[in-house]
């Protein structure tokens, strides 16, 4: 995911009002104590100086403590999204101890069965599961320089999530093939970095929550099928999100339903879950 979280954007045409933004949740009392940590005292925006993020998008590449703003808009100066990455990594810098590194690959509109087909699926290798391993060595590559405070350490593929499936939905091939090619990315992942139990979290389709379609619910069993596969030894874990979802009419983006309408409490509660999940893989 790009990342389409509103944070603070609250034109009455464009976005709703604001309602579903990561300001007007974090406003509401009943959300104060579980939000606490995303801003400092004086009300700014807290960067973390344990947990990293680095993603490339269209801007070019961003790289910083874990804050807000790592998105497909990111740059210095329009900070005005999030995606799962940002309670992802709270999640594991609160919990694993040693500095944590977010290598975020992120492209919308790409199918599993062609842009990310992985090379054991047969066929032509996908061109994003090649960008998305070259993004991932550029950036194990660049640490010293993009992250000074990492530099001299010892690095470790500790862990690998995967949360996408929308537009194999739209594709018959693509939709029964799911399961198989996501078993396929796994293990062509795991070989790539040379690490056979690599833990590997599955986030579920689950936009719209619970009244989904047949396509999307083929798709939501194909993820939690490929994630109990045996042969995968037993290190992936399948993580429900379709209670996250929040209705348009509450949500920034109301015609955005692919990217659960910018809703960013449904972004923070999927990067909670991802986190934890991950967090439960390694201990």
């Amino acid at each position: 995911m790009e990342g389409q979280g509103v944070v603070d954007m609250d034109h009455p045409r464009d976005y709703n009002g604001g309602k579903g933004t990561l300001n007007r949740v974090m406003a509401n009392p009943k959300n104060a104590k579980r939000y606490a940590h995303l801003k400092d005292a004086e009300g700014h925006w807290t960067v973390r100086d344990d947990v990293f993020v680095r993603f490339r998008n269209r801007q070019g590449v961003m790289a910083g403590g874990l804050s807000i703003g790592f998105t497909g808009y990111g740059s210095e100066n329009n900070r005005h999204h999030i995606g799962p990455e940002l309670q992802i990594g709270h999640q594991l810098g609160d919990t694993i101890g040693t500095p944590v590194l977010l290598i975020k690959t992120a492209w919308g509109g790409k199918s599993l069965h062609k842009d990310f087909r992985p090379p054991s699926a047969g066929g032509e290798t996908g061109e994003y599961y090649q960008k998305m391993l070259a993004e991932v060595r550029e950036g194990l590559a660049n640490v010293a320089t993009e992250f000074p405070a990492l530099a001299g350490k010892d690095l470790e593929i500790a862990g690998f999530i995967w949360f996408q499936g929308w537009n194999d939905m739209f594709d018959k091939e693509a939709l029964a093939d799911y399961e198989t090619n996501l078993a396929h990315l796994i293990k062509d992942v795991r070989a790539e970095f040379k690490a056979p139990k690599l833990p590997v979290v599955i986030g579920e389709l689950g936009n719209g929550g619970p009244q989904a379609g047949t396509n999307m619910l083929a798709i939501r069993a194909a993820q939690k099928a490929a994630a109990e596969r045996k042969e995968l030894r037993r290190n992936v874990k399948f993580v429900s999100t379709t209670a996250f979802a929040r209705p348009k009419e509450q949500s920034p983006n109301v015609g955005h339903g692919h990217h659960w309408f910018g809703n960013a409490e449904s972004y923070f509660l999927i990067g909670d879950a991802l986190g934890k999940a991950m967090v439960d893989l390694r201990r």
